[in-house]
């Protein structure tokens, strides 16, 4: 019997996903709860496990296409009886899609209203950025993968796209062949000159999300640098006791505790903003993002309730979680709710930059290199230890001199040791 497998929602907000490897071909056979395929989602890459045993009869997606939560994924033959001669979900769109037709009543289509029963393809995201523009997304098309709908559509749309393909359509032959001809002028690229790659997976993900972070906050960055002599120091003198525990203590834990500090003093920035409801969301939790290069690029694992953890106990929890994360053994829950993120180039040498928010969170810490420089102390130049810190704001929300000040709190913290133990819980 024909067994109809449907793409099952994998998180919280998912929509829809992207085929990244299927673990088996048409005709296999599979055990249930065996790995059929992973999907990327908007949070992470989620293994799907065959809900039957049979055998594979039809993959309804190729790996690299984005398909909807509830679309079927696969039809497996599970050897209870004959095959349905039609799949209950193709009887089901079939039923939605057709509409009776009245004797004696024509029809006229309207061709800027948007298509009965048109399958719009369009991440979260896209569907999102179009309820805010006033979009009607079913009138858009789509440029992706399938007619898949993307952010540059719906710019496309607003500045009137649909006018400029009816007047591309409306010009004469000879003007439509100067564009062909004008490409002939261009110089020709050697073969073996350049190499193209399908923009697919993770990496996909990240531009989308990169694209929409940019594209709807308003990011200004705040740039300052830190003495960390005493800050050395301590590390230095808690090392041997976070070794007996087996610990691998790094300057992170101490950032994480001086930002929670802070946050406390400046809740709008550990706040998001509910565009819908036109309203600003302060989080009472503390949940740190800590963003890891993985092979597959940048992902945010999520370190909860740092407010209540010691120094020890954040140092543990974030590298089991960055572990997890690189191994590509992080589960859904433990890459989402972050309410402030921390992004780290120092280990890769770099000094200053601009972080990117870590969207629908307001603000991002990035940190720079430390290394030995000379400073001015008391009217004297000695060498000192400097970090170089960034914060990145959206600016719909939090003002500079905020940013500023908040960013000085910190500083305060991360140089006096002391005086950051006193703010601990």
């Amino acid at each position: 019997m024909a067994f109809n497998f449907k793409l099952p929602d994998v998180g919280e907000g998912i929509h829809e996903g992207e085929i990244v490897q299927f673990h088996v071909k048409e005709g296999d056979s599979i055990n249930e709860d065996d790995v059929l395929a992973e999907v990327q989602t908007d949070k992470a890459v989620v293994e799907i496990p065959s809900p039957v045993t049979g055998t594979v009869k039809k993959l309804n997606a190729q790996e690299g296409e984005v398909i909807e939560v509830g679309s079927v994924l696969a039809v497996f033959d599970t050897g209870d009886g004959d095959d349905a001669e039609e799949a209950p979900a193709e009887k089901e769109e079939k039923k939605e899609t057709e509409e009776p037709k009245e004797a004696g009543t024509e029809v006229k289509e309207d061709k800027g209203a948007p298509k009965p029963g048109k399958k719009v393809l369009a991440m979260p995201s896209v569907r999102k950025k179009a309820r805010e523009m006033g979009i009607d997304i079913s009138r858009v098309e789509g440029s992706g993968p399938r007619g898949r709908i993307t952010l540059d559509n719906l710019k496309a749309f607003a500045e009137g796209g649909a006018q400029k393909e009816t007047a591309k359509e409306e010009k004469p032959a000879a003007a439509e062949e100067q564009p062909a001809a004008k490409e002939e002028k261009q110089p020709a690229v050697a073969q073996g000159d350049e190499e193209r790659m399908p923009l697919r997976g993770m990496r996909r993900t990240i531009a989308k999300r990169m694209a929409q972070s940019k594209f709807t906050a308003p990011h200004v960055t705040v740039m300052d640098e830190v003495d960390a002599s005493e800050l050395i120091e301590v590390r230095k003198w808690a090392k041997p006791m976070a070794e007996q525990k087996e610990i691998k203590l790094t300057y992170l834990p101490f950032v994480i505790k001086a930002l929670t500090a802070a946050l406390r003093e400046y809740p709008t920035l550990n706040a998001s903003i509910d565009e819908e409801k036109e309203e600003i969301v302060i989080k009472k939790y503390y949940h740190m993002g800590i963003a890891t290069a993985t092979e597959d690029g940048l992902v945010v694992p999520v370190v909860k309730d740092v407010d209540r953890k010691s120094i020890f106990t954040l140092a543990k929890e974030i590298r089991e979680v960055v572990g997890r994360t690189r191994e590509r053994k992080a589960g859904v829950e433990e890459l989402k709710g972050s309410t402030f993120t921390i992004t780290n180039i120092g280990s890769f040498g770099g000094q200053y930059f601009t972080p990117i928010i870590n969207y629908p969170e307001v603000a991002i810490l990035g940190m720079g290199k430390m290394a030995e420089r000379p400073v001015a102390v008391d009217g004297e130049v000695v060498v000192r230890p400097m970090m170089n810190i960034s914060l990145s704001i959206d600016h719909r929300l939090i003002d500079g001199d905020v940013a500023a000040r908040f960013l000085n709190r910190v500083k305060e913290l991360l140089e006096s040791p002391k005086l950051l133990m006193m703010e601990m819980n």
